[in-house]
């Protein structure tokens, strides 16, 4: 038997919390009224009008339409008279009646077998809402209305996935506007008599005990408790009764129901007295029906139902296994199986608690930097931040950034590039200009911001997630397999598990098959060998909505079968929202994506400007996604494509299929509502998503329905799911917007285009000899302190180093998150700190040289230097402050900075440590500070004449930033200006096998035409 687990509504472990705050009632009982009779009777005669009427009217007034005898080519030439208009019209006529009545037979099978929805009968549009619209009118109060209750109410669990109509017509995707309303008029009266019937028949004799057995999936249909309460109790909210009936009895499979989320296949669950349905087993022995075996198991199960000791024993008691199954028409998401042992990072974490902060430091080996909270190990929160995240030194970071682990990483990473990019586009626009190449350093909300995305990212976790699906997509087209339609994922304890929309074989290996087949999974120790592949990102609409239990959820919008709805607060919905629209915008496991914003009151464009883009209403939005989806229709169907699945596997992988994902924040009116559900019925197949918000939480089309509350709770109760919700509010989404903004490529970090000054400027004369000098570009070298204990001093190191490039101050959850990736318990990181400060000593005056700033961010004295700050304050004395005046201090200034440069940043950096520079822009900002100053001597010595020294300069610079196009430039000038055309040649030469396939930038190749107009044809790698 096929092991499957169903997780209802409550989610999570101990006593269930209720999806909504609403006291479960009985199934109303409603009369008929005299309107309810005349709509019947209407729509009986209108039906009979339409069936019979029409047919026969044509037939005695018209007759046959079609000509007696075989066209010919004489017909052409005939004139059109009356009669033969007459007879086009009355052929149109009866197609439209065939339609009809096609029409109406869909509907009356439907409403007969009360399974799913009706089909859609081809180009009906209007014709089927009519039909359906008259046979519901005829249904309120047919005769035989009560004779379809046992198919509607009552049907078999493991036959058709049979549901109360009215639920069903509440939830199916492509129930719309007036299509919706009739039917689900007619399913709640079919329901009401569904109600009567049962209470007038009863179901046995009066408070006998009834069973019921969880039935095997069938499709992709798995039972819950929630649907069980749902189908037997007229009312899906009763399922807490359920579950307090069976909490902690032995099942036939040695197993005890411990969480209202984990039923399985082959479960035996006692029923309240007034359960009704088809299914339900009374008491053993009066059901002959059923297998000798399952009565069996039934009558054993009833003892155990005397014997129980309370039934609560285990309230909120540990998960034995993973979570389970759950289901929705169209759809399921299940939390998987977990594995006992709690991750990666507990037996280092329970180390480090232990005092020896060494415990902590192999993470950088494995987790890359900066990680907190690890994705890849499906951590709730940041693991970096365990046993500090309550600390009096928290000072108010924020924990939504802290908590949301990818998010953070794509933030961090988009920031970074941002950055470099501002800074490359300020250092191309003008030589010499840009004094330190300095982006502004944010503050207040903005900095808390920016710490926060530190210690949150898991950039190492969004790695494996890229290549472990960049990986499955390239095993699954070498085997010519296209790609699964995958619903979610779930990132839980280091391992990653795609839940398929139906089974679809076994994966390629190393992925293997999870609890069933619509689980396929890898763990961690396999995600961690795959390198980089050449394959299209195959699943970039998944998102992260939260958390559940110690399990991380990516929804992949992409591929739900219709509208995802949201409902709840505005403010809460709006912080859902924003956080989708960073993720997406910002995520690394993406290729190229188009996002549309509507109804997003802050404008998050600077996140991602080529992938976010707000529209202003509702009308603009319906116009562009109906040109959009006739245009990837077509595509699609030139393509031979059947879906966006399909195109991105294969030789068409790398040109089309981007994902549109559209993120709606306002709830759309009626008549706009009907059409975005009208858009989304196919949209699942074209690759493109809709996250809709609503304020009654009732949306056409939702084939997900989901609600964020207050207290920070996503709830979708028919998928079974209770997450903690992972959101952006508001002030948080304003200081992202801050930190993004500030700099940005329009003002290349500098604000006003003009040379800006660094943050940390020192005294550069005689006078100004530092207490504590370290050396940090090139080899790193300590001066003016003793050596710590060999066993503490790399770390210790490590940590200076840190703070000696953040001379704005580091907060202590950033130290420890860069530290130790995998987490550290507070005493530890203290102890740290409390070493490095005994280590640097204090001033004369006894100030220590490492404090705390009133913000609790922890700061070095400006007694303590590092190389780079006397390289960025020599460079911007020599070219703002007295070089600028006197050309001798220029020049002198100007030499002791590059005779600093002795290499890259941390060249000797150990193995595994020092991840946390792959935050940092100092890579960036170095190379580029180098070329200023190369630029800056080489300017300095041409003004005199002195080429040699022009060249020297410029040549000493490139050493540190060889791919910047200034200096190539630069040097060539200087070259020409030696008047030695065969050492010109030569570097011309060597500047064209170093741009090797990518060719010359224009201005180079423009440069080399007016300095040697003959290197086309004499250099032999000219092309």
């Amino acid at each position: 038997m096929a092991r499957r687990n169903t997780r209802s509504p409550n989610g999570s472990s101990g006593t269930p919390a209720v999806p909504r705050n609403r006291t479960p009632q009985p199934l109303p009982t409603r009369r008929r009224s005299a309107g309810d009779f005349v709509k019947a009777f209407l729509a009986f005669v209108a039906l009979a009008a339409l069936l019979v009427g029409v047919p026969g009217a044509l037939a005695y007034f018209v007759g046959w339409p079609l000509p007696d005898g075989a066209p010919s080519l004489d017909w052409l030439q005939e004139e059109i008279t009356v009669s033969t208009f007459v007879n086009v019209l009355t052929v149109v006529v009866w197609l439209a009646w065939a339609q009809f009545t096609a029409c109406v037979l869909v509907e009356v099978k439907a409403a007969l077998s009360g399974v799913g929805m009706p089909g859609r009968v081809p180009g009906a549009g209007p014709s089927q809402v009519l039909a359906r619209q008259l046979v519901a009118a005829l249904l309120l109060v047919g005769a035989t209305a009560a004779s379809f209750a046992p198919a509607l109410q009552f049907g078999q669990a493991g036959e058709g996935n049979q549901k109360p109509a009215a639920a069903a017509a509440e939830r199916t995707p492509g129930l719309f506007g007036q299509e919706q309303q009739a039917a689900a008029a007619a399913a709640n009266a079919v329901a009401d008599q569904a109600a009567q019937a049962a209470e007038s028949a009863g179901t046995g004799k009066e408070g006998g005990t009834k069973f019921y057995r969880i039935q095997p999936p069938e499709g992709r249909h798995h039972d819950s408790l929630w649907e069980i309460a749902e189908r037997h109790l007229g009312d899906g909210r009763r399922y807490k009764e359920i579950y307090q009936l069976n909490k902690d009895r032995e099942q036939p499979d040695g197993s005890r129901l411990s969480e209202a989320s984990l039923i399985r296949p082959g479960w035996i669950m006692e029923m309240p007295a007034d359960a009704h349905g088809g299914e339900l087993v009374e008491m053993p022995d009066e059901a002959p029906e059923v297998s000798k075996e399952v009565r069996e198991q039934i009558s054993d199960y009833a003892r155990t139902g005397d014997q129980r000791e309370g039934g609560g024993a285990q309230e909120g008691g540990d998960r034995r296994d993973g979570g389970g199954p759950v289901d929705q028409d169209t759809a399921h998401i299940t939390l998987p199986e977990q594995r006992p042992g709690g991750g990666e990072r507990g037996g280092e974490r329970g180390g480090a608690e232990h005092g020896d902060e060494k415990s902590g430091a192999p993470g950088h080996e494995t987790d890359g930097t900066g990680a907190g909270t690890g994705a890849g190990t499906g951590d709730g929160a940041g693991a970096g931040t365990e046993g500090t995240a309550d600390s009096d030194s928290s000072f108010g970071l924020p924990e939504a950034l802290i908590g949301a682990p990818l998010l953070a990483a794509g933030l961090l990473g988009a920031l970074g590039r941002r950055r470099r990019q501002a800074l490359w586009q300020s250092a191309m626009g003008a030589v010499g200009a840009r004094c330190g190449m300095e982006p502004p350093t944010p503050s207040g909300s903005a900095a808390d911001a920016r710490d926060a995305l530190l210690v949150g990212a898991d950039p190492e976790g969004v790695r494996l997630l890229d290549r472990s699906l960049r990986g499955l997509a390239a095993a699954l087209t070498e085997e010519s397999r296209p790609l699964p339609t995958v619903y979610a994922a779930w990132l839980t304890n280091g391992d990653l598990h795609l839940q398929l929309a139906q089974a679809e074989g076994r994966p390629p290996a190393p992925w293997r098959v999870g609890q069933d087949e619509t689980f396929w999974v890898l763990a961690r120790a396999h995600a961690e060998r795959y390198g980089d592949v050449d394959a299209a990102a195959p699943y970039p609409g998944l998102v992260c909505l939260g958390t559940m239990d110690d399990s991380r959820l990516l929804l992949n919008l992409e591929a739900v079968p219709g509208i995802v709805s949201l409902s709840g607060a505005p403010a809460d919905r709006a912080a859902v929202f924003a956080s989708v629209a960073a993720e997406l915008a910002t995520n690394g496991w993406s290729d190229r994506m188009t996002i549309t914003l509507v109804g997003f009151g802050r404008d998050l464009t600077p996140l991602a400007p080529n992938r976010l883009r707000h529209l202003d209403d509702v009308e603009a939005l319906i116009e562009t996604m109906e040109a959009e989806t006739r245009q990837r229709r077509g595509a699609l169907g030139a393509a031979g494509h059947d879906s966006v699945l399909t195109g991105r596997t294969g030789p068409a992988r790398h040109t089309r299929w981007a994902p549109h994902l559209v993120l709606l924040a306002a709830q759309p009116d009626a008549a706009e509502a009907v059409k975005l559900a009208e858009l989304a019925a196919d949209a699942g197949r074209l690759g493109i998503g809709y996250l809709v918000g609503t304020d009654s939480g009732r949306l056409p089309g939702a084939a997900w329905e989901m609600e964020v509350t207050a207290e920070g709770k996503l709830l979708a109760p028919l998928l079974g799911l209770e997450l903690t919700a992972q959101a952006l509010p508001d002030a948080l989404q304003q200081a992202v917007v801050e930190l993004f903004g500030a700099v940005g490529p329009e003002d290349g970090g500098g604000g006003d285009g003009g040379p800006s000054a660094p943050p940390f400027l020192v005294d550069v004369s005689e006078q100004g000899r530092p207490a504590v000098y370290a050396r940090l570009v090139g080899s790193y070298e300590i001066i003016g302190l003793e050596t710590p204990d060999a066993g503490r001093s790399a770390l210790m190191h490590e940590a200076l180093a840190l703070l000696l490039l953040h001379r704005e101050g580091v907060h202590p959850r950033v130290l420890s998150s860069a530290l130790w990736p995998r987490g550290v318990t507070e005493d530890v990181r203290d102890a740290l700190v409390d070493r490095v400060r005994e280590w640097l000593g204090s001033d004369p005056d006894g100030t220590p040289r490492l404090g705390t700033d009133e913000t609790g961010r922890l700061k070095l004295a400006r007694s303590v230097v590092s190389d780079l700050d006397v390289l960025r304050s020599l460079y911007h004395e020599a070219t703002q402050g007295r070089g600028a005046e006197n050309r001798a201090v220029r020049g002198r200034m100007l030499t002791d900075a590059l005779v600093l440069v002795r290499g890259p940043l941390l060249a000797d950096r150990p193995a595994g440590r020092y991840g946390w520079l792959t935050h940092e822009i100092v890579d960036a900002q170095l190379p580029l500070l180098v070329a200023d100053i190369g630029l800056a001597l080489s300017e300095f010595h041409l003004e005199k004449g002195r080429a040699e020294q022009a060249v020297e300069a410029l040549t000493a610079a490139r050493a540190s930033a060889p791919e910047d196009e200034r200096l190539w430039n630069e040097l060539l000038r200087a070259t020409h200006a030696t008047e030695d055309p065969a050492r010109l040649r030569a570097l011309a030469a060597d500047l064209l096998t170093h741009s090797g396939t990518r060719g010359l930038p224009p201005r180079t190749e423009a440069l080399l035409d007016e300095l040697l107009p003959t290197w086309r044809t004499t250099l032999p790698t000219a092309s």
